[in-house]
């Protein structure tokens, strides 16, 4: 009788014979034989794992004392309570990219940071200046303060990552010490996953837990495709569904902190965008529910000069698909501002090739920031004139005008009535506002009743303060 694993090599050899070419010449493939099967990351791990370092985050928080403004203990213990400060350290990973030190982490594991130290995996520790930092897309880049040559892993093509492609996570996770996992990428274009700019993720299922965020994704040519960010888990640990940042993004954000900018500055379109559905997609004649679809377009913005229409759909930027309005942020934000991009839209069946310049947001309007005093139920805040660079810098969507409110003193009457920073005032007692100086105006006249008018989200809220 035939040894049943010598009959299945055999016929896996026959098969391969029998292939054509162009199947041999493909560059991924499938285990071929048990020698396969019985491969080893462990080369890789030991030529790449050296550049995958602890970020250590240490803040100092104050805490207020429990019985500040209690008579009984101001009496025995005098009338000054101090409050107590107390230490808090943070863990995550970081990947060191240039041999000059620079290392790429996650926004969230440095925040609030007052002093950040970096651990090789060797053990030896230095301490970091940070060059850049972005909430919004969660990204930020170190300096380590040393003199000497680091490790570094390349980064590498993340538009070439294919959904199946083999991947390793390095980082450390729990705080148990540099940690190594393997899987596949699960799938591309994840969004929705964070409440930040970035809708453009790599999933993967290796397995990625709390500690791990800022570590490298890594392919098997041992390049970076990924800063892990972010994992879907009830119980804190990992389910299997890990989340990074692609390496083209990266790149971008690195570049911009090598050139000593103090803020990460994204294209500005001029146009809002929704996600195509099946019913825009039959009513436009589209194949797929896949692209962009064209909202609203600014006079004299860059989609405008470009020719773009609300009703049209972005399919492809530079020939590359668009899943999503995310997914069209990140192809033109790593296109790169200074440059323009060539996009494919489509209406009613047809489709055209539109030319778009990429620059930064304009302030159309001087931004003018006062702080509110006096008495009314604005004081505290402070307000400014928006314009699409304003609007972008708060995240906000770049149609708005008006005045905004970009920062609110917590135990202030704005603070106690619940404002919050991003509301657009839009009326008071029947007037519109439409600067900050007319704002003030209306204010030093003291009506004593107050009827507001404000635009939050995309929601007007009316109120009376009196």
């Amino acid at each position: 009788m035939l040894n049943k694993p010598n009959w299945v090599s055999s016929a896996i050899l026959a098969l391969a014979l029998a292939l054509p070419l162009s199947v041999h010449a493909q560059e991924k493939t499938v285990p071929q034989s048990r020698a396969d099967m019985q491969a080893s990351f462990s080369p890789l791990v030991k030529r790449t794992a050296g550049a995958v370092v602890n970020v250590y985050a240490e803040r100092v928080v104050q805490r207020q004392n429990p019985f500040a403004g209690d008579p009984f203990f101001e009496q025995f213990f005098g009338q000054r309570m101090p409050n107590r400060s107390e230490k808090q350290s943070s863990l995550g990973s970081g990947v060191i990219v240039s041999q000059k030190g620079l290392i790429v982490t996650n926004n969230h594991v440095i925040q609030g940071a007052d002093d950040i130290k970096i651990a090789l995996a060797d053990g030896h520790e230095f301490p970091c200046e940070v060059l850049l930092k972005d909430e919004s897309i969660d990204l930020a880049v170190l300096k380590i303060k040393g003199n000497e040559t680091f490790p570094v892993l390349a980064i590498g093509n993340s538009d070439a990552v294919e959904v199946g492609d083999l991947v390793l996570a390095i980082g450390n996770p729990f705080g148990v010490g540099q940690t190594v996992t393997s899987g596949i990428v699960s799938g591309l274009a994840r969004n929705q996953v964070t409440t930040g700019d970035v809708g453009f993720f790599i999933q993967t299922d290796a397995s990625i837990n709390p500690g791990n965020s800022g570590g490298a994704l890594m392919n098997m040519n041992g390049e970076l495709i990924g800063i892990n960010t972010a994992i879907f888990s009830r119980g804190g640990g990992s389910n299997g569904i890990g989340f990074a940042i692609p390496a083209n993004l990266v790149k971008v954000f690195l570049k911009a902190a090598e050139e000593g900018k103090k803020s990460f500055e994204r294209p500005y379109v001029g146009a809002t965008f929704q996600p195509v559905t099946s019913e825009v997609a039959e009513a436009l004649g589209l194949k797929t529910a896949r692209g962009a679809l064209i909202v609203s377009v600014m006079e004299g913005g860059p989609a405008d000069k470009a020719g773009l229409k609300p009703g049209e759909v972005i399919t492809s930027v530079n020939g590359i698909p668009v899943e999503h309005p995310d997914a069209l942020w990140y192809r033109l934000t790593t296109a790169g501002l200074g440059h323009s991009a060539t996009l494919a839209v489509q209406q009613n069946g047809g489709e055209r090739q539109v030319t778009l310049a990429l620059s930064t947001a304009p302030e159309t309007v001087p931004r003018d920031e006062k702080l509110v005093e006096g008495r009314n139920p604005f004081a505290g805040m402070r307000i400014a004139n928006l314009s699409p660079k304003l609007a972008t810098e708060l995240h906000m969507p770049t149609d708005k005008t008006g005045v905004v409110v970009t920062d609110i003193t917590r135990s202030s009457p704005a603070g106690r009535l619940g404002f919050q920073p991003g509301d657009i005032v839009v009326a008071i007692n029947g007037e519109t506002i439409s600067s900050t100086k007319a704002m003030l105006k209306i204010l030093d006249d003291n009506p004593g009743l107050w009827r507001v008018e404000i635009e939050r989200a995309g929601q007007r809220i009316r109120q009376v303060f009196r």
